[in-house]
C-alpha cells in the first residue's frame, strides 16, 4: 500500500487521526473486549447505568416463558480531529428472537422526514431563530417497557440466585418496540409542557405562545430546538434532566 498512498499531504491533526483508526481497534466479542481494562470501565460504567435506571428486576423465569440472549457491542467515541473521546460499551437485547403478539405489538422509529428538516432550518434562517441540538444519553432506557420480556443475565452482572434472569421493565436498545417507547415517554413529557404534535409529521413538535415560540424535532433520539427564545431552550432541557442519571449530550 506504501507504494501506491502516501500521507504527507495530510496535516498533523489528520495524520493523528488516520494513525488512531489504524491502531485503536473496536473488539467483536466480549472474551476480546475483556483483555482490556478500557473496555472493562466502559461495561461496567454501563451496567451501573442500566441499575440505576431500574432497566430489570432478578426473578425465575415462568414456566411459560422464554429469555433472549443480549450482546455487548462495542464504539470508539472520537472527536472532530480523530482523538479518543471515550470507550463506549452497549449492551444490546437479540430482538430478532422476539414474537409478535407475545413480547411485542407496535414498533415505531421517530425518524423526521426530510423536507421537514429543510422547512425548519430555512424558517430558522429567514426570521434569525436560535438553533440548538442535543442527543439524550440512555434514550431507549426511558421508555417503559408494558409486555413481559426477559433476558439472560448478561456477563458483568450478578443475580442474587444463578437460575435467575432479568425481567425488563424499560425497553432495552435492541427489542423491537424499544424506539417506539421511548417516542412514546417523550411524546408525554412535550404535552406537559404544553407543545402540540404536528400532524403532517408526527415527530415536530410547536408551542405557540405570545412572548415566543419554539419548535422541537425529534430524529430517534436526536433533539434539534428551534425558536426565539434561548431561556426557553433552557428551560425545556432542564425539564428534561429530572437527575444526574438522565443528564443529556450537547
Amino acid at each position: 500500500m506504501a507504494k501506491f498512498i502516501s500521507y504527507s499531504a495530510l496535516s498533523p491533526k489528520h495524520l493523528a487521526y488516520v494513525y488512531s483508526l489504524n491502531t485503536k481497534i473496536e473488539p467483536t466479542s466480549y472474551l476480546s473486549a475483556s483483555k482490556d481494562s478500557r473496555w472493562l470501565i466502559a461495561m461496567q460504567t454501563e451496567i451501573e447505568a442500566l441499575n440505576a435506571n431500574n432497566t430489570w428486576e432478578f426473578l425465575d423465569l415462568p414456566s411459560d416463558a422464554i429469555s433472549m440472549g443480549s450482546k455487548w457491542v462495542y464504539k470508539i467515541k472520537r472527536h472532530a480531529y480523530g482523538t479518543i473521546e471515550r470507550f463506549k460499551a452497549r449492551l444490546v437485547a437479540q430482538g430478532f428472537s422476539q414474537t409478535e403478539g407475545l413480547d411485542y405489538f407496535e414498533t415505531f422509529s421517530p425518524v423526521a422526514k426530510l423536507s421537514t428538516i429543510r422547512v425548519l432550518l430555512s424558517l430558522a434562517s429567514i426570521h434569525g431563530w436560535y438553533l440548538h441540538q442535543f442527543d439524550v444519553n440512555n434514550a431507549f432506557l426511558h421508555g417503559d417497557l408494558h409486555e413481559a420480556v426477559y433476558i439472560k443475565v448478561p456477563k458483568d452482572d450478578t443475580p442474587p440466585k444463578l437460575v435467575q434472569v432479568c425481567k425488563l421493565l424499560k425497553s432495552l436498545y435492541g427489542l423491537k418496540q424499544a424506539s417506539r417507547q421511548w417516542f412514546e415517554k417523550l411524546t408525554q413529557f412535550l404535552y406537559a409542557q404544553g407543545f402540540t404534535q404536528a400532524t403532517t409529521d408526527h415527530t415536530l413538535f410547536t408551542k405557540i405562545t405570545t412572548t415566543f415560540y419554539p419548535v422541537v424535532l425529534v430524529y430517534v433520539d436526536d433533539i434539534t430546538l428551534a425558536g426565539t427564545c434561548l431561556k426557553e431552550f433552557h428551560s425545556l432541557t432542564q425539564a428534561m434532566i429530572p437527575s444526574e442519571k438522565n443528564k443529556l449530550h450537547r
